[in-house]
């Protein structure tokens, strides 16, 4: 089995521990046997397969966030200790930013979790990933050195995913930098110990647009949360026909 970055790091202590711990006691060796495996298990990485078409699930869980703010349509996933934590991009883009922001360390199923620590993965609205969400209202064109007009992204409406650290969840650890590209599905990041993730639709997408609802399991990299062509001509590469 596959296991996310720092698994073992985790993992390693107890299970060293264990044949040592048998001098005290037959249990305190079996507990930290226990304490390893459940470890591992909370970073294991299965592989995931993406339908044909849709707007995939972050994460595993529970949908536990679902409003709207302003013009866009927050989608949250509340992740519990027995979840796979492994996050996954879900749509395929070009992410423009990834920035931190430091915060609280509330339970990731509360209203206060709005205020934890979180790590933005901010995507382009425009180009070859994302094909009929258009170009920004905000974007502005500068000249490079060849005398062309080239696009910067200013806008503040474009689609991002955020991963969101929760009451024992004191690490984030995003995969992808500014400028990579990302295939529907494909592997983002992990949180450790439990935690949330957000995905922010751009103003095209509304809320009856959603194909799941509050409450309801999904599956990272699987489970459709929003179908192809929904939203205001609504394009997206990897979306699929």
């Amino acid at each position: 089995m596959k296991f996310a970055p720092g698994g073992w790091r985790y993992a390693i202590l107890p299970l060293l521990a264990a044949p040592f711990a048998l001098v005290y006691s037959v249990a305190a060796s079996l507990l930290a046997l226990v304490v390893g495996a459940f470890v591992l298990l909370f970073f294991r990485d299965p592989e995931r397969t993406p339908p044909l078409s849709g707007v995939v699930s972050p994460a595993d869980g529970k949908v536990s966030v679902l409003r709207e703010e302003g013009e866009q349509v927050r989608l949250g996933v509340f992740m519990n200790v027995w979840n796979v934590h492994v996050i996954r991009a879900p749509f395929a883009g070009d992410v423009t930013a990834v920035d931190h922001s430091p915060g609280a360390h509330r339970p990731a199923f509360s209203k206060d979790s709005d205020r934890n620590e979180k790590v933005h993965v901010r995507f382009a609205t425009d180009g070859h990933a994302n094909e009929g969400w258009g170009a920004s209202e905000g974007s502005e064109k500068n000249e490079n050195g060849n005398g062309d007009e080239t696009e910067t992204e200013t806008d503040t409406n474009s689609p991002e995913v955020t991963l969101i650290a929760g009451a024992f969840a004191r690490r984030i650890f995003p995969y992808v930098d500014a400028g990579d590209q990302l295939e529907r599905g494909e592997r983002l990041g992990h949180i450790a110990f439990g935690s949330r993730v957000d995905v922010l639709f751009p103003p095209d997408v509304d809320r009856d647009d959603i194909a799941v609802s509050l409450g309801e399991r999904v599956t990272a990299g699987e489970t459709i949360v929003l179908e192809s062509g929904t939203g205001d001509e609504l394009e997206i590469e990897g979306l699929g026909e």
